[in-house]
């Protein structure tokens, strides 16, 4: 393109041509295949310099040369340089040692957290409630044998042991009343029971098939757990009935370690030299031994104030003869439900769990228990999970008392095995209990 001032602007090759021979010279080179170069020169602008189209022609073909021997350069193919790697080196395994299959590492459950503003416990059931049935020196004696005798299901069935001289209590009332000093341990070998007579061996079956016949869906659960509380094992363990109150008094609102650990200071406190080594578990303190112990004395084994002034009251009652072996061993239910919760520290619950679990008696049942309650509304088909979503703040409510006590109306004398089949059924965890 040609400027007023002369200069000519090149547009595909971009440089600025500023000489008139120059562009004279290109021209007759472009017109050579049709015309001469002097037809061509001829027909070139006068004020167009031939020199400078020379010039001009000699730096292009400079520039084509140039163009041509650059293309003919082969440029390397740059390599990608590898992105760092964060991950650990791996360490070069010997050629003997055997790979070993990779594996996703098992995930572990998390386990639920305790929300009482969210979610009720499954049973106010406290942790160390095992410690009713479970006398201190039983981890390191063997398993009692199983005793054939008489049983009755609304009475106490458990062998129960005097507090002060820890002899086997005999009942003196019911089926069990024989003449001799202790009928209520006494096998039955030799006697032929008649088809109607119940004993610690026939007691758990006679029972599981009262809860079959009354409602055919407890068949799947009987037949899937099997009781040991009213086993012939079970009915054969002897139960220290100070110990086992007192226990469930020091597990009240602690965890199932904590309790543990405050009852073997607690036993400490008053045999702190019979561990010889051997594995031997100190014997629980007799109702004399406590009451004679100072409330700041009981305290130095990790007990509340509160929680000490409850172990004193309740050895108290046994020196003075309120309560006794013997009394829990014949009375009837309502009796000794009366005497107990009359004691400071135990409520209502208490008492039905360890007339439950340590006087073995057939007959209780907890209304107040939220574990029986959930179980009871899902053993009858309600969504448990609606019924939670209604409730409001602590007021928990799967079914009313007076409904539960309507359905377990039929299972009598054998609602404390209906209970613990209403706990598994939900699979709340009573191992504590046990």
């Amino acid at each position: 393109m040609l400027s007023r001032c002369g200069r000519i602007h090149h547009l595909s090759e971009g440089p600025i041509v500023t000489s008139t021979n120059a562009w004279r010279r290109s021209s007759s080179q472009l017109l050579c295949p049709l015309i001469s170069p002097f037809q061509a020169t001829s027909l070139i602008p006068r004020f167009v310099s031939t020199t400078s189209i020379s010039d001009m022609a000699t730096r292009r073909s400079a520039r084509l040369g140039a163009a041509s021997e650059a293309a003919k350069v082969v440029h390397p193919t740059p390599t990608a340089v590898p992105a760092k790697s964060r991950k650990r080196k791996v360490v070069e395994k010997d050629d003997n040692q055997q790979a070993s299959t990779p594996s996703t590492p098992r995930r572990r459950r998390a386990m639920p957290k305790a929300e009482l503003s969210q979610e009720p416990p499954a049973t106010p059931t406290p942790n160390a409630v095992s410690l009713i049935a479970e006398p201190v020196n039983t981890i390191s004696k063997p398993k009692p044998v199983a005793i054939n005798r008489l049983a009755d299901p609304n009475r106490t069935n458990a062998l129960l042991l005097s507090p002060q001289t820890s002899r086997v209590i005999s009942s003196t009332t019911g089926p069990s009343a024989q003449p001799p000093a202790s009928p209520s341990a006494i096998p039955l070998e030799g006697i032929k029971p008649t088809p109607s007579t119940t004993t610690t061996t026939n007691l758990l079956e006679e029972a599981c098939a009262h809860l079959s016949k009354v409602d055919p869906r407890m068949k799947p659960l009987i037949e899937k757990h099997h009781c040991h509380i009213f086993s012939p094992e079970g009915l054969s363990e002897k139960i220290d009935p100070f110990e086992s109150l007192a226990s469930g008094i020091i597990s009240q609102q602690v965890s199932g370690a904590a309790a543990k650990a405050i009852k073997a200071r607690f036993v400490s406190l008053f045999h702190p030299d019979d561990d010889d080594g051997t594995g031997e578990k100190k014997r629980f303190p007799t109702p004399a031994e406590v009451a004679a112990k100072s409330i700041e004395t009981l305290r130095t084994a990790g007990l509340s104030q509160r929680k000490a002034e409850y172990l004193l009251g309740l050895a108290q009652k046994f020196v003075s003869g309120e309560l006794t072996a013997q009394m829990l061993a014949d009375a009837p239910y309502e009796e000794v439900l009366e005497k107990l919760i009359a004691v400071r520290g135990l409520g209502r619950w208490s008492v039905e769990m360890f007339a439950c679990f340590g006087l073995k008696r057939m007959d209780v049942f907890s209304t107040g228990d939220l574990g029986v309650q959930r179980g009871m509304a899902a053993f009858v088909g309600r969504d448990v999970g609606k019924l939670k979503a209604k409730g409001g703040g602590n007021k928990w409510k799967y079914m009313s008392e007076k409904e539960m006590e309507e359905i377990s109306e039929g299972f009598k004398p054998y609602r404390s095995l209906f209970m613990w089949y209403m706990w598994r059924v939900e699979e709340t965890d009573i191992s504590t209990l046990e």
